[in-house]
């Protein structure tokens, strides 16, 4: 019997989580670095990872998939976006793989478990620590995580730059069944705070708008650095995307000392404990 086609998208029927992720998050790849360059810096392999700002926690699903003696905790403050990914994502999770995970609704500064504390890896991703808006805040939550990690922990942030992140500008990429639209909405070049929000548009022309928001701090990679020094950390690295011969990134990413000045890019930071 012929299945059925799929109805097409809509912004009353498109689930937004869904939709994000499809569009700008790949578990598998993130996982993919943060597993290799932890294992080049420490020689062996991590087991624990910790993933703060978690969201729908498809990344610490992702890391107790890799391996059978990989442990991972999530933490994140909003409810609703927790309970969204232990439906879609923990539960689709082996009865042994779901012992090995841990989900927690809590303030990543002071998650207030046992199980966040200790671990190989801790993740920020997604530029989620830019909720920081002050350095004092920015170097407290990266004390907290120098405290929490283990003894040859690093910490894995990811961040995005160039001349085009700090101006108001909308960037539409098509994407199967609908188009994400990235809006920096509002930028203010004195104190660096802006608001980014997603939209999402159909084919049959409804919106799904301001699906995310964001209110946040624009910080740039050498404040970054800095501040991961001061809290405490040994070698702080940036690791640069390689070109594809296109104007777009290849999704390599190597260690590098040096910047290329161009118009976007995003790269990955370890600190190492």
């Amino acid at each position: 019997m012929a299945k059925r086609p799929k109805a097409a998208l809509t912004a009353k029927t498109a689930d937004k989580h869904v939709l994000y992720e499809a569009s700008v998050q790949c578990p598998e790849a993130e996982i993919d670095f943060v597993d290799k360059t932890f294992r080049r810096l420490r020689g062996r392999h991590a087991v624990s990872l910790r993933e703060d700002f978690c969201g729908t926690a498809a990344t610490a699903c992702e890391w107790v998939r890799r391996r059978p003696s990989n442990t991972s905790v999530g933490v994140d403050l909003h409810g609703p976006t927790l309970a969204w990914g232990k439906k879609h994502h923990v539960a689709s999770l082996s009865d042994e793989a779901k012992q090995r995970l841990t989900l927690l609704k809590a303030d990543v500064r002071s998650p207030g478990s046992p199980a966040a504390s200790g671990t190989d890896i801790v993740l920020a991703m997604n530029f989620s620590y830019w909720i920081f808006k002050t350095r004092q805040d920015l170097i407290g939550y990266f004390r907290s995580v120098h405290a929490s990690l283990g003894k040859e922990g690093v910490f894995f942030l990811d961040h995005f730059g160039g001349w085009e992140a700090q101006r108001p500008q909308q960037e539409r990429r098509k994407q199967k069944g609908f188009t994400y639209v990235w809006d920096q909405a509002e930028i203010d070049m004195i104190s660096g705070q802006g608001t980014c929000k997603i939209h999402f548009e159909f084919k049959d022309g409804t919106r799904m708008k301001n699906a995310f928001t964001y209110s946040w701090r624009l910080w740039s990679l050498i404040e970054i650095r800095e501040a991961l020094v001061e809290a405490g950390f040994g070698p702080v690295t940036v690791y640069w995307e390689g070109d594809d011969g296109k104007g777009g990134g290849n999704g390599i990413f190597k260690p590098t000392k040096k910047g290329e000045a161009c118009p976007c890019y995003v790269a990955y930071i370890s600190a190492e404990k």
